[in-house]
């Protein structure tokens, strides 16, 4: 059985749409039990003097993630937090932060 070019194509975006959405909800799983405390889920407690990360792009925050685990950018307590992720949790809730509205 052939398929339509259209019907294929309709197949890929659906099952990439997938993909990311898990990611994203991986993220916001992994943001509300390790980043929710001090950065909020959408924003930070108000006075809270840690920045939002809602709306920030993606591969800044990966970078400042990895570089918090890999102990090149130095603060105690990001240093110890982000030790704790793998490289999929890094990607999962830097896209989950930047799809998030900034306030």
């Amino acid at each position: 059985m052939k398929l339509p070019a259209s019907a294929f194509a309709l197949f890929l975006a659906l099952t990439a749409t997938s993909v990311h959405a898990a990611n994203l909800y991986a993220g916001q799983a992994k943001a509300a039990a390790v980043c929710s405390q001090c950065h909020g889920i959408i924003a930070p407690s108000v006075g809270a003097p840690f920045p939002s990360l809602a709306g920030r792009d993606a591969d800044y925050l990966q970078l400042a993630l990895k570089q918090y685990r890999d102990k090149t950018r130095v603060s105690d307590i990001m240093n110890a937090i982000a030790g704790s992720l793998t490289d999929n949790d890094i990607a999962n809730v830097a896209a989950y932060y930047s799809k998030q509205q900034s306030q």
